[in-house]
């Protein structure tokens, strides 16, 4: 990518003066750097993608922890088997059928999978679920308007921060999916993009923690139309901005909502960014960083 693909709107958004990107990133002078990297259907999906990235996620410095979504497969064997998938307003609803699904998907076919392919590359992955080691405990959602069925929500006690900082300083790289549990025996379905956010939350006591969230655009974009149109960086201060003009709108902006919410809660800076171009964040620009 060139510096002429990416548009300027330092006067909206200016960079930290005197700090490259990938000074940024690694953390110069700053303790041990984390990376936490969310992918979904986009890449999970593509057998090809899915190779190239966990080329380059493998090869990245630091301590490192993946968190995957579930793609289209759960949907496919959901039908192949009779279980009809519902969705409201974009989110899955688990009931137990649908439970059993996911958590063979998720937590085997995806998972393991993707394990394999990692260590294959001489990456020591272990995959985990919140239930592995009691790493992240939920409470099932409860009803209301909706019953979402099994489904978890976190908290800012949900993660065993402790085992996890230890599973990283014994040389481990989790891959998490998108399943926890309750504490009570029961799995809960628990959307991979709060996952992701909630890890990064946590384990920022104990790292200096960077939020990658991987999707099918270059990052955030001023003209939706336009993949190149990227928008380098964003302070919190000008996110208020950028939405009363329209430039962020639709999808973007709870992703951007829980981007800040995390970094005012410890987390260093947010990446938004495609997949293929990870090998990008620690030499030149990738995608939109989001820092306070």
């Amino acid at each position: 990518m060139s510096s002429e693909n990416i548009k300027d709107f330092s006067n909206i958004a200016p960079s930290p003066s005197g700090e490259g990107w990938g000074e940024a990133f690694l953390g110069e002078g700053r303790g041990e750097a984390l990376t936490i990297i969310k992918i979904g259907g986009n890449v999970i999906d593509n057998s090809e993608k899915l190779h190239e990235f966990l080329k380059s996620f493998t090869s990245l410095p630091g301590y490192k922890i993946l968190v995957h979504g579930g793609g289209k497969a759960a949907t496919k064997i959901s039908d192949e088997m009779g279980v009809e998938a519902k969705m409201i307003d974009g989110r899955r609803v688990t009931d137990i059928e649908t439970l059993r699904i996911v958590t063979m998907v998720y937590g085997g076919l995806i998972n393991k999978n993707i394990v394999a392919q990692m260590q294959a590359y001489g990456s020591n992955a272990i995959g985990l679920t919140g239930a592995d080691g009691n790493t992240i405990k939920a409470v099932k959602r409860p009803v209301k308007e909706i019953d979402f069925g099994f489904v978890g929500d976190l908290n800012e006690n949900s993660v065993n921060t402790e085992f996890l900082s230890n599973l990283l300083k014994i040389g481990t790289v989790p891959v998490f999916c998108a399943l926890t549990h309750d504490g009570d025996g029961q799995l809960l379905n628990t959307n991979a993009d709060t996952v992701a956010s909630a890890l990064a939350v946590s384990l920022s006591k104990n790292f200096k923690t960077s939020l990658v969230y991987c999707f099918e655009k270059k990052g955030v974009l001023v003209d939706v139309d336009d993949d190149n149109s990227v928008i380098r960086e964003i302070r919190s201060s000008a996110f208020d901005t950028l939405k009363d003009e329209g430039i962020i709108a639709g999808g973007m902006l709870p992703k951007l909502h829980n981007a800040f919410e995390a970094i005012n809660n410890g987390v260093k800076d947010v990446y938004i960014g495609k997949a293929d171009e990870l090998e990008l964040l620690t030499t030149q620009t990738f995608g939109t960083r989001l820092i306070k």
